[in-house]
């Protein structure tokens, strides 16, 4: 007589997780994951902080994936202490940000028609190349995974599956972007104003990071108060404070009172401090864009918290 504590048949694995046209994208991340790293670390080669940042990005989404997908197949995710569909959400659009920067960059600083000088020759040229096509693969099967996962109109869904949600991974992957400008000799420590623009970059910064955590955890329910009114209020300061930074910084920066309204000649390629200033100029009004995008899109999301 067999014990009444015996799963059914098959219940502890799911094909749906490989077998599905999300659980297709998600294999198709791994293999074309794998190819692009290894490509690379064989003879590709890589140096810097570009081909640095490329290939930790690489890495550490293939190393997720391959826990998402171990996970969703063994059905494990059932005993983690988080929001399963709030996490694999807000990865998918993380990793088709970071590959999408790497898909970018690699061909960029490292790929070129040209065969470099021996040792490497034209196999490091090929490899190049052909791991610069990988990496495009690679962004599309994530762009495929957030395209499926992505909540439609009226559908009630995990939070950061809904456009909102989204938008919170790239608002706070552009402020990454923004601290990394600031970092590089912006000079943003001459007035007080420049001081005040960083303070809401930080601020709206640790406030996105937040609303993302307290999703993939599956607090959002213990808050108080409605986490959907609470999102809406957070995102219309932002709006405001990102607003008042696309003013300020700008005529601190630009304006001949007190900054360069041009590039000064004398300034060096790849070490000019109004370069920095001009992608921090450029991602604030991005980023208040996106907020002002998301802040119409919150008024309208219906989501479940434990999703």
């Amino acid at each position: 007589m067999g014990s009444s504590m015996e799963p059914p048949e098959g219940a502890y694995l799911h094909l749906g997780a490989v077998m599905s046209p999300v659980g297709t994208a998600r294999v198709l991340q791994l293999a074309f994951g794998c190819t692009t790293f290894s490509l690379v670390a064989h003879r590709g080669g890589f140096a810097g902080v570009q081909g640095t940042f490329c290939m930790a990005a690489w890495g550490f989404c293939f190393a997720v994936s391959a826990l998402v997908v171990a996970c969703e197949f063994t059905r494990l995710h059932g005993c983690l202490r988080l929001s399963w569909g709030n996490f694999t959400a807000a990865f998918a659009m993380l990793a088709t940000l970071l590959c999408a920067t790497a898909a970018v960059l690699y061909p960029l600083y490292f790929a070129q028609w040209e065969c470099p000088p021996k040792p490497a020759g034209c196999a490091a040229r090929d490899f190049r190349l052909a791991a610069s096509v990988f990496a495009g693969l690679l962004f599309l099967a994530y762009a495929v995974e957030v395209a499926l996962t992505r909540a439609r109109p009226g559908q009630v869904t995990s939070y950061m599956a809904t456009m909102s949600g989204l938008l919170k991974i790239v608002q706070a992957f552009v402020a990454c972007i923004i601290f990394g400008a600031l970092v590089y000799d912006s000079r943003y420590g001459r007035y007080v104003a420049t001081q005040w623009c960083v303070a809401v970059y930080s601020l709206c910064f640790l406030a996105t990071v937040a609303v993302v955590v307290l999703s993939v955890m599956g607090h959002t329910g213990g808050l108080g108060c409605p986490f959907d009114r609470l999102v809406v209020v957070y995102t219309f300061l932002a709006v405001l404070l990102y607003l008042s930074a696309a003013v300020i910084w700008p005529v601190f920066c630009f304006d001949p009172k007190y900054g360069e309204p041009g590039r000064p000649p004398d300034c060096a390629q790849g070490n000019c401090p109004w370069d920095s200033q001009l992608v921090v100029a450029i991602f604030t009004y991005i980023n208040l864009l996106l907020y002002i995008i998301d802040l119409a899109y919150s008024q309208r999301i219906r989501f479940v918290p434990s999703l």
